[in-house]
Parts: structure tokens; sequence; C-alpha cells
């Protein structure tokens, strides 16, 4: 009789592990292709906003002219909204100009927007050097006239955003990310991909 009980519990036990394991592989697949690879570093990635257009607003660019993020169309981009006074937006500056030394080309490119006063431009242009993101265009759109941050719905820093050649948000990121991690590259490459 016990030995019955045994073989019963057994089998019980070995079908609830079968149901979770199908369960799990079964799953429903993500609504944005681009979930799947929001892991590791990028865990945090938020796709609530996929679909919604660029910002129109401006920033300069180093000889003082202004410039929009229409003139990246058919380009996917991932803008990143720093300050020097930012300590998350610095360290993660370095994994930036790596991101960029790796994947940037006529249709990819990191686009890095310092939010630093007028006064602290020519430092935030110096400090991108420093910090390993020469590599990277000095971007600026002062936070006291930043149509460009605010239309965008930036609520912190440093955040990121990645929108594909249509001028489209794809995803983004509030916070600091290592995007020269192997998860981020596999995220871009996946955007690239979703983009031909």
């Amino acid at each position: 009789m016990i030995r019955f009980a045994f073989t019963g519990l057994f089998l019980v036990a070995a079908a609830g592990i079968v149901y979770v394991l199908m369960s799990a592989a079964g799953g429903k697949p993500p609504v944005n292709p681009l979930e799947r690879y929001a892991r590791g570093t990028l865990e945090k990635v938020d796709f609530a906003s996929a679909g919604k257009p660029a910002p129109s607003g401006t920033f300069t660019v180093a000889d003082g002219t202004a410039a929009d993020l229409a003139s990246f169309k058919g380009k996917t981009i991932l803008v990143n909204y720093w300050a020097t006074w930012c300590p998350p937006c610095e360290k993660e500056m370095p994994s930036l100009g790596a991101l960029q030394a790796a994947r940037g080309s006529d249709t990819f490119e990191v686009v890095a927007i310092s939010i630093d006063a007028d006064e602290d431009v020519g430092f935030a242009r110096q400090r991108l050097t420093e910090l390993g993101a020469a590599n990277i265009t000095f971007r600026h759109a002062p936070l006291d006239r930043g149509d460009i941050v605010y239309g965008a719905d930036v609520q912190g820093f440093p955040t990121t955003i990645l929108y594909g050649p249509d001028g489209a948000e794809l995803a983004r990121l509030s916070g600091e990310a290592d995007w020269a991690s192997l998860e981020a590259v596999q995220f871009i490459d996946a955007a690239l991909r979703q983009a031909r």
C-alpha cells in the first residue's frame, strides 16, 4: 500500500514538472521582437513608448549650428542624454564609445546629447573625450532650453532611447547600462536586422 502511495506521489510530481516545463516553453511570445534581447545589463529596457516619433526639438553641434533627430532618418540611432554632473552618465560613456567603435556605420550611430549648461559646454566636450568617447560627435542641448529633452519625455539621467530608421522609438532605458556588453551588442544587432 505504501509502495503505491509513493508511486502515485512520484507520478503527480513528475506530471507537475512536465506541466511547468511545457508552460514555460510554450509561453506567450513577446509583442516586440527586441524584448527577448532585453536581458543582463539591459533587463530594464522599456518598450512602452515604442512607435512614438522622435521629438522635433533641436540640439547644437560643435560649430554651434542647430540640428535635430530628423536629420538621422534612414539610420538607426541610440540617443543618450547625459551630463557631466551625473556620475552614472559618466560611468556608462566609455561603453557608448566602445559601442560606436564596434557598430558605428552608415546604418547606426550613437548620438550623445549633453544637457550641461551653456557655461559648461567646453568642459562637457572635454569630458566626452576624457571618458573614452572621442569617437562620438559632441552634441549639446542645455536643460534650460531642452525642448528635445522634454519632447522625448526624459525623466532622469542618463536616459538612452533607440530609434529606428523611420524615426520611431524602438525602446528606452532610464539609468546606466554597459553598452559594450554582449547583450547590448546583440540588442543593437537585432535592431539593425529588424530595420533591413
